[in-house]
């Protein structure tokens, strides 16, 4: 259909009308400025004067057809008025001679006027000729000096003395392109017509925004507060923007408006009907411009725009194969007040040819009769096929089909773009990409669908941004069968099963997103499947952070997995992966957890202040564990244990709550070059059959000791560096027999090995100095074999063996220490064979030879050995013990007993008798006499049984 473009180029003869009186041809409006009639002009001799012209006839006057006779005003020709002459009457003026305009052909879109007598009166030649003339051929003319004689009254009334309110009162009653022609006349004019007030009335008149809304590109709307936009009458931009529209407003088809030119249907069918045939024409638009605006949008360069006014539409079967748009027209919130619904097969379906084609601010709804029997399974709300790349803009979707899904795109070619929509509470699946498609889903709202919010399947790779995925009754995004794509910053929570779960060949790339308060797990990655999970906020979770199993092996990298209420990351059943450079912290139970002949790769992360352990490793687990950080953890800060076999290099694990590592029930595995302090217990401990290699580690800073063997516990401690803790660096007990070579074990704050409660071990070629006790203490039926060991530089024995225990010593230097080289208790007889013991400074020989208290050279931390007794007088008992020397001093006369010759420190030098020893200054209270082989977390100093 032909539409009117009301521009400044097109210009036509107006002349004033008088009887008796030369006509004056006046020149077009082609500027905002008042335009003044010129004087009359007299014609050249060469320029015969025009005859009277026929109706019909070559030179006719009648308006041609399209844009000026849909226009709506009269259209002027050569026996109009003058815009000037509205009041002018001439005294001999004849009522023959009026102009008329009669109805003009009529539209559903527009009613124009149009001449129907033209007159043929007599003109000058030169003025005649000129008038015809295109506009850029005329001459140029000027004003005279005659120009008060030519002014009129009523026209200088109406531009310059009529009050603004009366003019705005009368422009109220114009439709826009009258209110655009009139703009025309004048700089008052122009300005009054151009009133924001004006065309926001206007304008919700046809598309009954509440703001104006702006199409500054292909496939995008905005809507710009007024308030907000720089531009003078944000409401009459947009009216010419979107002037080019066709209108689908039920009951609007049949009416007509005298100066609008709009195209109205009652259907969509009929309006996407209507923009087919159009389609190919330069003339698809018609804009509100004249002096309005100099630039109009080019419509011809976009398809056509579809406008849906409020309504439910139901039944139609629509199929977009073009670039159209179409859009929700309405006030209030666009989307709800308009409604596509339908009951069999898809909703809106965008196929093959829609390229640039748009659907915006409308609700679509499949709502299949369940009673039917034409299968639905592959119809959706909104399909998406080959080929095309339609834009979803800001609209809700909804689907009641318990098969298939809300949104389906498919196909090779299919690139869309979905953004802003509202896809929820669909008893089946929210959006469903597959088949190699690809597209764009940014800032959706994707919520309470009965299965997945998102299934990404078969190759498909589309880009998800800011989607907010929340409340689905299964899993949040569902990848599988070799899906794809990329997604960031998305917020996917409160999922009944997993928040993103990736399977079967899917490889996925999900960044920047938040995934959090699932009600089973964050991630799930199973069957094969892979996956880049970067730069992700996963907490919260019912369980595991992120799970990883049968055979998938994700890369899951600098992420934050923190307060899930059990494990952070949990792999299993074979599950691989490469964990590297997470934040992991505040679960529930371990922060990572490897089982069941999983083999991941797990480094650079910091795990800590977990509720239970840091990394537990169990039922045959394996991985390579290194330069992690690991600590503040209430248990151990590793477990390995029934049959795993992980490595662990280069990792501080420290300031943990108990152990550092902790092996037990069969636990194996290698410790190599790591960093272990700190620990409420030991940075170490071996038990029930397991049976690591600790090779290059520092273990340091225990307040337990350093390494801890026990109840059947092995190992092979190689070239570790075991110093500063707070009881033993090493402790061997309960039948326990590990090996430990090269090690250096040092400025221990209690003894440097202790081995006692049937403990065993082969002890070969360690460095053992500066121990606060004994450098190796054997007690309680234990028999270990030291073999080429170094013990020097001790404050207390090199060697002490109490308490039945027995050793096999080889090959050692025993040397510089303080209390003496090797100290033997009653009844202990060792294998004693090539040692060499020097340089020994016998404190112990020497406190007794000069008379003084032996307390005085052990206080209550250390514990010579020498023959020590109780005396019956003062009622000691078996928790006592005297040195030689206060028995003979403080004790002279009273009935004492010799005990045995062993470890302990003396009981009246300490004070703890009711008298007070006579060798010694002021008492120090404490009553642990005797160092012997209490469990290690039971106390400081040690008592014998």
């Amino acid at each position: 259909m032909p539409s009117a473009s009301f521009t400044a180029s097109r210009s036509y003869v107006r002349r004033s009308r008088r009887k008796g009186a030369n006509r004056i041809p006046t020149p077009s409006r082609t500027t905002s400025e008042p335009c003044e009639p010129s004087c009359p002009i007299q014609p050249p001799h060469n320029v015969p004067a025009p005859s009277a012209v026929s109706p019909g006839g070559p030179q006719s006057l009648a308006p041609p057809p399209g844009p000026s006779a849909a226009g709506g005003g009269a259209v002027p020709a050569p026996h109009h008025h003058s815009p000037y002459d509205l009041r002018r009457k001439s005294p001999t003026s004849s009522s023959s001679h009026h102009a008329h305009d009669g109805p003009g052909p009529s539209t559903s879109a527009a009613t124009a006027g149009s001449p129907t007598s033209p007159a043929t009166p007599t003109a000058p030649a030169q003025g005649y000729a000129c008038a015809m003339l295109p506009a850029r051929k005329r001459p140029r003319r000027t004003c005279s000096a005659s120009y008060e004689n030519c002014t009129n009254t009523a026209a200088h009334y109406l531009q310059y003395e009529l009050p603004d309110e009366v003019l705005l009162t009368i422009f109220n009653y114009l439709l826009e392109q009258d209110l655009c022609r009139v703009s025309q006349v004048c700089k008052r004019f122009q300005a009054i017509a151009n009133d924001t007030e004006l065309w926001k009335r206007l304008y919700q008149s046809v598309y009954e925004y509440d703001l104006p809304l702006f199409n500054p590109a292909p496939c995008r709307f905005e809507f710009v507060s007024p308030e907000e936009s720089d531009l003078a009458n944000p409401w009459k931009e947009s009216f010419r923007q979107l002037y080019r529209g066709i209108h689908v407003r039920q009951g609007y088809q049949d009416v007509t408006f005298k100066g609008r030119n709009l195209v109205y249907f009652n259907t969509v069918q009929g309006a996407l009907d209507y923009a087919d045939e159009r389609s190919g024409s330069n003339s698809t638009s018609g804009s509100v411009s004249g002096s309005c605006s100099n630039h109009s949008l080019e419509g011809s360069s976009q398809g056509a725009l579809i406008f849906l006014h409020a309504g439910t539409y139901r039944g139609e079967f629509l199929v977009i194969d073009s670039d159209i748009a179409l859009i929700g027209a309405a006030a209030g919130n666009v989307a709800e007040s308009v409604v596509l619904e339908r009951e069999s097969e898809s909703t809106v379906m965008f196929v093959e040819g829609a390229k640039n084609a748009y659907a915006g601010h409308v609700t679509l709804k499949f709502s299949p009769d369940v009673t039917s029997t034409v299968p639905h399974h592959k119809h959706y709300c909104l399909e998406v096929g080959e080929n095309c790349s339609p834009t979803v803009d800001r609209c809700i979707i909804r689907s009641t089909s318990v098969v298939g899904a809300a949104v389906c795109v498919s196909g090779v070619g299919a690139n869309p773009v979905i953004r802003h929509c509202d896809i929820s509470d669909c008893e089946n699946v929210g959006l469903y990409v597959t088949d190699y498609a690809q597209g764009t889903y940014e800032d959706n709202e994707i919520s309470r669908n009965a299965l997945a919010g998102i299934w990404v399947k078969n190759y498909a790779n589309p880009i998800m941004r800011r989607n907010h995925i929340h409340h689905g009754r299964d899993v949040g995004i569902f990848t599988f069968d070799n899906g794809l794509g990329y997604f960031e910053a998305n917020d996917i929570h409160n999922n009944r099963i997993a928040g993103f779960e990736v399977k079967a060949g899917a490889n996925p790339t999900v960044v920047h997103c938040e995934i959090h308060h699932g009600q089973t797990g964050g991630i799930y990655v199973h069957e094969n499947g892979l996956g880049q999970f970067i730069d992700n906020k996963i907490h919260s979770n019912n369980f595991a952070g992120v799970w990883i199993t049968s055979n998938s092996n994700p890369t899951i990298r600098r992420n934050e997995i923190y307060n899930g209420h059990q494990g952070g990351v949990y792999i299993f059943g074979e599950g691989r992966g490469l964990i590297e450079h997470n934040n992991i912290y505040g679960n529930a139970l371990a922060g990572i957890q490897i089982r069941t002949n999983s083999d991941p790769i797990v480094r650079h992360n910091k795990i800590h202040h977990g509720q239970h352990g840091g990394i537990y490793v169990h039922e045959k687990g394996q991985g390579l564990i290194e330069e992690n950080e690991v600590y503040a953890n209430t248990l151990a800060g590793v477990w390995i244990t029934t049959g795993s076999t992980p490595v662990l290099r280069r990792n501080r694990i420290h300031s943990g709550k108990q152990v550092g590592v902790y092996f037990y029930d069969n636990g194996h595995g290698k410790l190599e070059d790591n960093d272990i302090f700190n620990h409420l217990y030991s940075g170490v401990q071996i038990r029930t059959g397991s049976n690591p290699v600790i090779r290059g580690n520092k273990i340091w800073g225990g307040q337990n000791g350093g390494v801890l063997v026990y109840n059947g516990g092995l190992g092979l401690l190689e070239q570790n560096e075991i110093f500063d803790n707070a009881m033993a660096g090493v402790w061997i007990k309960t039948d326990s027999n590990p090996t430990l070579k090269r090690n250096k074990i040092f400025d221990g704050r209690d003894g440097g090995i202790c081995i006692f409660n049937g403990g065993k071990g082969i002890l070969e070629e360690n460095d053992i100095f500066r121990n606060a006790q004994a450098g190796v203490l054997i007690s309680t039926q234990s028999h270990p074999i030291l073999r080429r060991n170094r013990i020097f530089d001790g404050l207390a024995a090199g060697v002490e063996i109490t308490n039945n225990a027995t050793a096999t010593l080889e090959f050692n230097q025993i040397f510089n220490n303080r209390f003496g080289g090797l100290c033997l208790a009653s009844g202990v007889q060792p294998i004693v064979r090539g040692n060499k013991i020097f340089n020994n400074q016998d404190a112990v020989e020497k406190a007794v030879s000069n008379g003084q208290c032996l307390y005085k050279i052990s206080s209550y931390t250390s514990f010579p050995m020498h023959d020590f007794y109780r005396c019956q007088t003062c009622n000691t008992t078996d928790r006592n013990a005297i040195c030689v020397n206060c028995i003979k001093t403080c004790h002279a006369g009273h009935d004492v007993e010799f005990i045995r010759h062993d470890r302990f420190f003396c009981d009246c030098g300490a004070g703890t008798l009711t008298n007070q020893c006579q060798l010694q200054g002021e008492p120090t209270q404490d009553t642990d006499t005797l160092y012997d082989s209490a469990a290690p977390m039971e106390s400081h100093t040690l008592m014998v049984n």
